[in-house]
Order: C-alpha cells, then structure tokens, then sequence
C-alpha cells in the first residue's frame, strides 16, 4: 500500500488536501482488496477532515474504523477526542483535546496547523456573535490565557477595558461592489420615469 501521497501532502503542509487525499486513497485500496486497516493513518484522515470542517464525514470515518485499531492506536482515540469536542461544540474542549495528548513527530505539525485555523474560526466567530466580551470568555474560545487573549484582540483593532475586564469587537468593514449594469440603470430610469408621468 503505497500511502506516499499523504507524506508528500503532510511535508509540504498542505493540510487542506488530506481528507482528499486519504478518502480516495482509502476507496482505492479497498477497491483493489488489499487488507489496510491495521496500516492506514487513521489519525491523520481524521484530523484532515478537522482541519476542512467537515465534522461529518470524521464521524462517518471514525465509525468504520474497527474496534481492534480504536483500542490498539492511542492517537486515532486522541485525534476522535477533538472530534467528539467539536461535534458537541466544546469550544475549550477542543483546546483541552489537542493539549491533553502527546502526538506523534508526524501528526504534531498537523495538530499544530489545526489548532491555528481553529483559533481562526473561533475569533471570526466571536466577531459575528458579540459586540462586547469578557477577556475570560475570549481566551476560552481562543484557547489561550487571558494575557495572550488580550494581545491578540488588540493586534487585531480591538479595544480592552483594563477596569472591566472587557473586549470590544471592531467589526470589519463589509466591502461590497455593487455592480451595476448601465442598460439596468437605463431601465429603472425609463421605469421611475413612466410611473411619475
């Protein structure tokens, strides 16, 4: 079984690419019969699939996986861990997940991306979901201590009150280019004009 496409993905990081990668791989294999369920890198096809935020086809994933290699691979049962956090949306639960095991040489660049985009997500779901924060909720969602919580806010336009211990979101600006076709603005003048006459 010749898993190369996935170390080539895993060293020039294209962390993106993996769930692909490893799901056409696994059909491949299993097309041509060959036994790969004691070889396949379970923990890294899901932590790929993390890493896109497709919960979904990790669980589907994780439920064809046997039972003999959910018990015998520690790291499948740890990268499922932050699976079962994000499915139930225990947002420091996934923080607790990733930190609470000690991965592999060739997952730990994985986790360690995974774990940037997820601060990502979170901080861009903290920016649609508040206008006001508490600097304890923020390093909750970011998965960081309220120190680095704090920086982090204010690299990103962000004011603290030092006094209330709260962050105030600054919400992007939406830029939006309206296109306008000038035979439409034609018809809408003829149309306004019409109505008025």
């Amino acid at each position: 079984m010749d898993l190369s496409p996935i170390t080539e993905a895993l060293a020039v990081k294209s962390f993106d690419k993996i769930a692909d990668i490893c799901d056409n791989l696994m059909l491949q294999v299993a097309s041509e019969g060959i036994s790969f369920h004691d070889d396949w890198p379970y923990a890294i096809h899901l932590l790929g699939h993390f890493y896109v935020d497709d919960c979904d086809s990790a669980r589907f994933l994780w439920k064809t996986i046997p039972p003999s290699v959910k018990e015998s691979k520690p790291e499948v049962a740890a990268a499922w861990r932050i699976g079962q956090k994000l499915w139930t949306r225990d947002y420091p639960g996934v923080y607790e997940a990733i930190r609470g095991y000690d991965w592999s040489q060739e997952t730990k660049d994985m986790v360690a991306a995974f774990s940037d985009v997820y601060t990502k997500r979170m901080f861009q779901l903290v920016l649609s979901a508040y206008s006001t924060i508490t600097i304890r909720d923020l390093a909750l969602f970011l998965g960081m201590t309220e120190d680095n919580a704090t920086t982090y806010v204010l690299e990103n336009g962000w004011t603290v009150d030092a006094a209330s211990q709260m962050a105030t979101v600054k919400k992007q600006a939406v830029k939006r280019e309206q296109k306008v076709d000038s035979s439409k603005l034609q018809r809408l003048t003829e149309y306004v004009f019409h109505l008025e006459h």
